[in-house]
């Protein structure tokens, strides 16, 4: 599962340690089931077993252990009933042999393949890093937290976004996700928060934030060929919590709504009206102020969460879609950082495994504790 942190990525899931012994359990399994049996029965398929599962668990050097032992253990059971010299003990010793060697090249090939893909995730982790950094934990009486988890199917880079900053018009947020993987989305996932950071900071109401965003794209797009205007486009939702107030401001461009958590409960902030995708190769460019902004309520001990489709899209072996409105409801925490931990552990149990998609979330709480005399907002941008 991945980790959050206020202001933080996400971190790599860990493989279960006890998962390591399963080579030595069917050995000694296969050792106890020859010599508690009568001598026609065989525990050959243990002993090859046991070093196949060595090579996807274990290092190299672990797994030529595995299979000297289980050479070993079978040739002694072989020798002890007196079944060595015969063409059937002979064969069957050949056999687990020869599977030893197998498991052993693979996993060579799996340790070759395990490097190439450290080195891919290397790469992307620093690139999504410069992408995203780190959000501020704490702006006044909003604490924030944020992760980004790549799909664990693939080593790609992928072009969901997330940007926090703090403005002359109050915190200002955006979650986005742009078609596509690799480089290109990458690009395009930069010229968005680029646009959004200069924007945040220069216009005045959030209705602008989203027309000059939406305006940077259509111009990149017009530097494109016909096939990728058809295939480039992006959604978000954009927040802004003003300073002092406690309600947010909210504008959605095609985007899953975003979950406004208070006291156990959720509740889906549905747009009065949704806004164009940010780039639509057969639409319409949005003029600033064109876009429709609503008004929330939140009071503190509120919490708006934003996440890409990656999380709202994510299917059980049935097929079946992951409802965070559904799955959240009595889930409290303390922590923008503790709820986003928590819905990704809850993401991960009900795929049972790898996700097909990158997630990227992103957590606003307004504290429910009064500022100090004093303090004031500190501006910071991510």
């Amino acid at each position: 599962m991945g980790r959050a942190d206020e202001g933080g990525l996400c971190g790599p899931a860990e493989v279960a340690w006890y998962i390591r012994f399963l080579p030595v359990v069917v050995l000694v399994g296969g050792f106890l089931v020859d010599m508690l049996n009568p001598t026609q029965y065989t525990s050959a398929a243990f002993y090859s077993v046991a070093p196949v599962l060595a090579a996807p668990l274990l290092s190299l050097q672990g797994t030529m252990v595995v299979g000297l032992v289980a050479i070993t253990a079978d040739g002694a059971v072989l020798a002890h009933f007196g079944r060595l010299r015969g063409l059937s003990g002979m064969s069957e010793l050949l056999t687990v042999s020869l599977v030893a060697v197998v498991a052993v090249f693979i996993n060579r090939l799996l340790q070759v393949r395990e490097s190439r893909l450290r080195s891919a995730r290397s790469v992307t982790a620093t690139v999504q890093r410069a992408v995203l950094p780190e959000p501020p934990a704490r702006v006044g009486d909003l604490r924030i937290a944020a992760c980004y988890e790549a799909a664990e199917a693939e080593a790609e880079i992928g072009g969901d976004l997330y940007a926090v900053q703090d403005t002359p018009y109050g915190l200002r947020c955006v979650v986005g996700d742009v078609r596509g993987k690799g480089l290109d989305a990458v690009e395009a996932a930069t010229l968005v928060l680029g646009t959004f950071r200069m924007a945040a900071d220069e216009r005045a109401t959030l209705s602008d934030v989203a027309g000059q965003m939406h305006q940077a794209l259509r111009r990149e797009l017009g530097r494109r060929d016909e096939g990728e205007r058809l295939e480039w486009f992006a959604t978000a939702v954009l927040a802004e919590f003003p300073h002092g107030g406690e309600y947010v401001r909210l504008v959605n461009l095609g985007h899953p709504a975003p979950l406004l958590l208070r006291g156990g409960q959720v509740r889906a902030v549905e747009p009065s009206e949704y806004g164009l995708l940010l780039v639509e190769g057969l639409g319409e460019a949005v003029g600033e102020g064109d876009v429709v902004v609503d008004t929330v309520p939140f009071p503190p001990g509120s919490t708006l969460l934003l996440c890409t489709d990656g999380v709202t899209e994510a299917r059980d072996a049935r097929g079946r879609f992951y409802d965070p409105q559904a799955r959240l409801a009595g889930v409290q925490r303390d922590s923008p950082a503790g709820l986003l931990e928590a819905l990704l552990a809850d993401v991960h149990r009900h795929t049972g495994g790898p996700t097909d998609d990158d997630m990227a979330l992103l957590a606003v709480m307004r504290d429910d504790r009064p500022l100090s005399p004093g303090s004031r907002p500190r501006r910071r941008a991510s």
